[in-house]
């Protein structure tokens, strides 16, 4: 490959990489009331937090704790603190990860997911943008959702 080839790659490349990053830009673009920057995120969290939360990365099934969690209490995102689910909507889906039929009013993002060759709902802290998971259409009444969550976003705080 010559240079104006790789170039010429390059530059029809960068627009999938940025694609593939919106929760980088929209925070950079301040559209979150939580921002920070990419060493502060990272000082932070651990590695696999930071993929997971910042680079929309999954934890692997059966990994968190969480997955068991039983008690009463709020589940808040890592990054922000921001209530986002209630143990009165979890529930085992068999997956392998928390999952919930229902977020807090007002406290996730949603966006279309089309990484994985189909189209899928993602779901995001709205306070800081942080990648929570995916919300599919097989969930329990009396929503039929099924909010797919990386315990790795998330904080239980027992009530």
């Amino acid at each position: 490959m010559n240079r104006r080839s790789f170039l010429t790659a390059l530059t029809a490349a960068l627009p999938v990489g940025l694609a593939l990053s919106p929760r980088l830009l929209a925070a950079a673009d301040g559209k979150f009331e939580v921002t920070r920057t990419e060493a502060e995120w990272r000082a932070m969290l651990t590695e696999t937090e930071f993929a997971v939360m910042r680079e929309e990365a999954t934890e692997r099934a059966g990994t968190s704790p969480l997955n068991d969690e039983k008690r009463a209490g709020t589940y808040t995102c890592k990054g922000c603190n921001l209530p986002l689910y209630s143990s009165e909507t979890k529930y085992d889906s068999g997956t392998g990860w928390p999952s919930f039929y229902a977020a807090l009013p007002g406290a996730i993002g949603t966006k279309e997911d089309r990484k994985l060759f189909s189209v899928r709902t993602e779901c995001h802290c709205r306070r800081c943008g942080s990648h929570l998971g995916h919300i599919f259409d097989d969930g329990p009444a009396p929503t039929g959702k099924r909010h797919c969550l990386n315990g790795v976003s998330l904080t239980f705080v027992p009530a």
